[in-house]
């Protein structure tokens, strides 16, 4: 390679244009963190020049740049830009805007300067004139916004080509709008320069702001040579510490090492890699404490199901390459793009894939840990009956663990032992059913048998418990759904329940409309009293014992339902007469059914219900 020191004049001159390769991220500078800074450097040194003081250089980094050949003689210079784009782009919208901003001041000398390093002139010599009259050529993305803008001959064609950016008045839009980065930058340098050039003598000052912009701004431009490793030197000038995120280097590794006499990576780009550029691929997801886009998660995930090795997030682009190694770009894309529409489906909950409704059936117990899996089971050469047998698997065993308050602090540990044993053999369901059986007598893995699910379902606390608001409206959700089902109701789907309220028929503040079994009333200082006397090994007196025994049932699964929240609201602490005279006139659920039917709600009752419940539980979520 050769490295030269060069003003920005020197960079823009001659006939030639620098090429943002299409795989390369979009233009990302901002007003806030980029322009303003940029601005006040140039106004800086514009100033020093009309103070008669020569101004020292002022440095704005290094440009890598790949000359590329140029077949016959039709056409302009073009160098692809390594690293740099984000620079080079927004100095063509500093000069593009001061452009505007003298012309609007009626001052035409400079227009001539200026154009030399705007334009590339003699288009009839050009083999397609529309791209290559710009110095700049962006990727696909940002390329309409940027004609559009470099384009305007005045302010007021800005705003004719943008008129949904400026108020009635004429002025630029500040709040509630996103603007292209082109009309948003050019917009902005051209105010900022018009409004300086105004308050420091006019033609003068042009001159200056010129002069500071095309010999005070320098840059250290290095091209390329032939045998120079452009992935290489790209990775050492933004691989450590720069703003780039993991996904961005992977792009530009896939497509940087294309055997273009095998592949066409233009083509490759446009098929299987634009897709992850949308919108949907850059939403910010969640898992503990790191918050990473979501194309990061899926190529994480990818890896982790297609080894069944773990990873490091914080070395994604490593472990990429380490994986991708021996594999074409073609090879590559095609697994990203294949667990891409798995992955979608698995964590939005819709599509038409066994995925979804398992990814569907899951949110609310947040087990990311599970996706390295899931989409391996999503992805193998098994039917749909099979696959979704295996999902069902895999939720029974999250269910009964989170019924019987077991922890999941070990999952992703467990799940990625399971995937890393059962993609060793026939991926079936009866061994991936066996895997997730093997350790019986672990309490951070054990998947519970009937007996202690049953046991959970009458007597552990669930809400509030081991259940949260959404995983138990979940449970109770599709229990509603398993009784319809085997009930064969008028009618058996399930509607979308999530605007109903959990409800604690025996509700948590009984004291004044509730009595005990014995008839008797009690007070909440009572409860408080037995509670205390309980956890120091207190005898506790019957009265006591009673308190005790209602405190926990209320929490129990055998005491909640689903209710309508202005219902949930009135019915609220009501004796059982009342609420079952509200359940009467606005339920419809299974649920709710057996609840109409009694005459009576306590102890008993919820504990008669919780087996009914947990029997359907045991069928909907079997070991």
């Amino acid at each position: 390679m050769k490295s030269e020191t060069w003003t920005i004049q020197q960079v823009f001159q001659d006939r030639k244009q620098y090429k943002v390769p299409f795989y390369q991220r979009a233009y990302v500078w901002t007003l806030d963190k980029q322009w303003q800074l940029l601005w006040e450097d140039i106004k800086d040194k514009a100033e020093e020049r009309l103070a008669n003081t020569q101004p020292a250089p002022h440095f704005l980094g290094a440009i890598v740049v790949e000359p590329q050949e140029k077949v016959g003689l039709r056409g302009v210079d073009t160098l692809h830009i390594i690293d740099g784009q984000q620079r080079l782009t927004t100095l063509q919208y500093v000069l593009a805007g001061i452009r505007l901003a003298t012309r609007e001041l009626k001052i035409t000398d400079y227009d001539s300067y200026l154009a030399t390093v705007l334009d590339n002139p003699n288009p009839t010599t050009m083999a397609n004139a529309d791209v290559e009259v710009f110095k700049v050529w962006p990727t696909f993305s940002d390329q309409e916004a940027f004609v559009s803008a470099m384009t305007a001959d005045k302010l007021a064609t800005l705003q004719a080509r943008y008129p949904a950016h400026f108020t009635q008045a004429g002025t630029f839009r500040r709040i509630g709008i996103f603007h292209p980065p082109a009309l948003n930058a050019i917009w902005n340098f051209a105010e900022w320069a018009k409004a300086w050039i105004e308050a420091n003598g006019g033609a003068d000052a042009a001159e200056a702001l010129v002069m500071a912009v095309l010999t005070d701004l320098k840059v250290v431009l290095i091209q390329l040579e032939k045998g120079d490793d452009a992935q290489v030197i790209f990775e050492t000038l933004n691989g450590r510490g720069a703003e780039l995120h993991a996904t961005d280097l992977i792009r530009n590794h896939l497509f940087m090492t294309v055997d273009s006499s095998k592949e066409d990576p233009a083509a490759l780009y446009e098929a299987k890699w634009k897709q992850f550029e949308q919108d949907t691929w850059k939403v910010a997801e969640r898992r503990g404490r790191i918050i990473k886009p979501r194309l990061e998660w899926l190529i994480f995930s990818a890896i982790r199901a297609q080894t069944g090795q773990e990873g490091d997030l914080a070395r994604l682009y490593i472990d990429f390459k380490n994986f991708a190694q021996g594999l074409s770009t073609t090879q590559q894309l095609a697994m990203l793009d294949t667990y891409g529409k798995h992955y979608l489906q698995l964590i939005q909950g819709k599509g038409d894939l066994p995925v979804a409704r398992f990814g569907r059936r899951l949110q609310p117990f947040d087990t990311t840990t599970t996706h390295p899996l899931a989409l391996r089971i999503s992805t193998a050469d098994v039917p749909d009956s099979e696959k979704t047998a295996m999902f069902n698997d895999i939720v029974s065993y999250i269910v009964r663990r989170a019924v019987c308050g077991l922890t999941p602090k070990n999952y992703n540990n467990w799940f990625m032992s399971v995937l890393r044993q059962w993609i060793k053999g026939e991926p079936t369901r009866e061994a991936l059913k066996g895997l997730l059986a093997s350790s019986p007598n672990s309490p951070a893995a054990r998947w519970p048998e009937d007996d202690e699910f049953v046991h959970a379902f009458q007597s552990a606390p669930t809400y509030y418990g081991n259940l949260d608001a959404s995983r138990c409206r979940m449970l109770l959700t599709e229990l509603e759904g398993w009784l319809r089902l085997t009930k064969r109701t008028e009618e058996p789907s399930i509607p979308d329940l999530s605007n109903l309220d959990i409800d604690h028929i025996l509700p948590k503040s009984w004291y004044e409309h509730w009595t005990l079994p014995d008839g008797s009333k009690a007070r909440f200082a009572e409860s408080q009293a037995a509670e205390q006397q309980e956890l120091v090994g207190a005898v506790l007196s019957d009265h006591y014992q009673a308190i005790r025994r209602r405190a926990k049932a209320i929490p129990t699964l055998g005491n909640l339902t689903l209710l309508n929240l202005s219902v949930n609201r009135e019915a609220q602490n009501k004796d059982f007469a009342t609420k079952k005279q509200l359940l009467i006139a606005n339920t419809v659920l299974s649920l709710n059914g057996d609840l109409m039917a009694c005459k009576t709600w306590n102890e008993e009752a919820i504990s008669a219900r919780a087996k009914r419940l947990a029997e359907a539980a045991t069928q909907l979520y079997p070991g």
